[in-house]
């Protein structure tokens, strides 16, 4: 087995369930008492936020280009980062270490062409809906075209984002806010909706909606599962 490398944090509820979701995948797959060989280093999400709301971007690819530094010295074989919207920094966390990076967007792109999905919602932070760095993967590498919702709808899912699921805080009235988002993102003829921020699971789930959800930490995490395996299965 292959020692998967997590930079979590960011935060930390979300980084919990990738914990959680690689583990049961390594033993749905070997066996009841196995599970992953995996590191992680967790940052502090404080600095990042500030970094992320004040444009900071310089300051926050150095604590994450020392994460996965930490995590190549500490015998991990590929660098997992555990959030969608810092993967606008993806390119200099790769950069970091010789280590493979597996990309958020490759395993939900690969699922929603699986689905038949090619239009598809994004939901996640204001910098994930309004910024390239995820839509332009998604469209450019698995040929998708990428909604988000209006402008006030980015502004309150942002809202429920931070000052909420990054507090461990899930409400009924959030839940029904995101569902009416989903909806009126199928309205505009979305196929399928994704879960663009690693928090969102926390708060929706498909049984939720009719509507097929591209669950991101989910499947990043199943494809952390995938690498982990490749050598044994």
């Amino acid at each position: 087995m292959r020692t998967i490398g997590l930079i979590g944090g960011m935060s930390w509820e979300s980084s919990a369930e990738y914990y959680r979701i690689v583990n049961q995948g390594v033993r749905s797959r070997l066996g009841p008492l196995r599970s992953a060989q995996l590191l992680m280093y967790s940052v502090d999400f404080g600095p990042v936020e500030r970094a992320q709301h004040e444009g900071r971007w310089d300051d926050a690819a150095m604590i994450l280009e020392d994460a996965a530094r930490r995590l190549h010295a500490g015998g991990a074989e590929c660098i997992v980062l555990c959030t969608n919207t810092m993967h606008l920094l993806a390119d200099r966390v790769q950069a970091a270490t010789p280590l493979p990076f597996l990309h958020i967007a490759d395993p939900v792109g690969r699922a929603a062409r699986q689905a038949g999905a090619l239009t598809v919602g994004l939901l996640g932070t204001a910098f994930t809906m309004e910024q390239d760095f995820l839509k332009a993967r998604l469209s450019g590498q698995h040929g998708l075209q990428v909604l988000v919702p209006s402008a006030d709808e980015r502004q309150a899912v942002h809202k429920i984002i931070y000052e909420e699921l990054c507090v461990g805080i899930v409400s009924d009235a959030s839940r029904d806010i995101y569902l009416r988002v989903t909806e009126s993102l199928a309205a505009r003829g979305a196929q399928a909706v994704i879960l663009g921020c690693t928090e969102i699971t926390l708060l929706i789930k498909q049984e939720d909606t009719m509507l097929p959800l591209l669950d991101t930490t989910e499947l990043h995490a199943q494809a952390a599962v995938e690498f982990a395996l490749a050598s044994e299965l």
